[in-house]
């Protein structure tokens, strides 16, 4: 019995010619190219990192190549398994969109390793798809408006958010002294740009005020402060 077992263990059935290798790695290679288009349609500006976008095919290409040196080998399977699991990835990752291509490029791979080529294919279309649907989707950029001057502009300072804003600006921090001030305001993407439609600038409006110091504007979102 443990010598059956054993010799199942080594086995390697199915061993792969070079057409066989040579046709795993070009579906590989194209459904890569897809991954490629899909994550450069969906990301754009800062948040698009041309590096990681070639790393996606390689990626694919890489798990392609490892699953044909698998192939049915349990033992040898076990011992990937073991070896690659001393591998540490210390890349930290800007957008949680770049998980879900990682995990499609391996996905890719293990499976025209193992000749998988319609069910590669008809995934990858399926997700390619929602990604371009969805992966255009942006978060709702939220501002913080900070501003600083002399104490004796803080009513009229009020009194020009209240009306540029309608009242609807999200109040979040107020330090004072005898001769600063410093506000904080928390604004939607949405209420700074009808701001702007009807005042043009909103910091040099806003530093138009007689006292005032500085008018910053930050713009803060998951991708990117900036």
């Amino acid at each position: 019995m443990k010598d059956q077992l054993l010799a199942g263990l080594e086995a390697s059935t199915g061993a792969l010619t070079l057409q066989d290798i040579l046709l795993n790695f070009l579906i590989a290679g194209i459904l890569g190219v897809m991954i490629f288009i899909s994550y450069r349609i969906s990301h754009s500006g800062a948040v698009y990192s041309a590096k990681f976008n070639v790393s996606l095919i390689m990626l694919t290409l890489v798990t392609t190549l490892v699953m044909n040196v698998i192939g049915n080998n349990i033992a040898l399977s076990l011992g990937m398994v073991g070896a690659l699991s001393i591998v540490r990835f210390r890349t930290a990752i800007k957008d949680p969109r770049d998980t879900a291509y990682i995990f499609w490029g391996i996905a890719v791979g293990v499976c025209c390793g193992v000749q998988e080529y319609l069910l590669s294919a008809i995934g990858s279309g399926i997700i390619f798809l929602f990604m371009l649907m969805f992966g255009a989707v942006k978060s709702n950029d939220r501002y913080l408006l900070v501003l600083r001057g002399e104490s004796v502009a803080e009513q009229a300072l009020e009194k020009a958010i209240d009306q540029i804003f309608g009242g609807k600006a999200q109040f979040k921090v107020k330090n004072t002294s005898k001769s600063f001030i410093e506000h904080i305001y928390e604004l939607s993407q949405k209420q700074v740009q009808q701001a702007e439609k009807q005042i043009g600038s909103l910091t040099s409006y806003l530093n138009k005020i007689e006292g005032m110091t500085a008018v910053n504007l930050i713009s803060q979102n998951d991708e990117i402060n900036r």
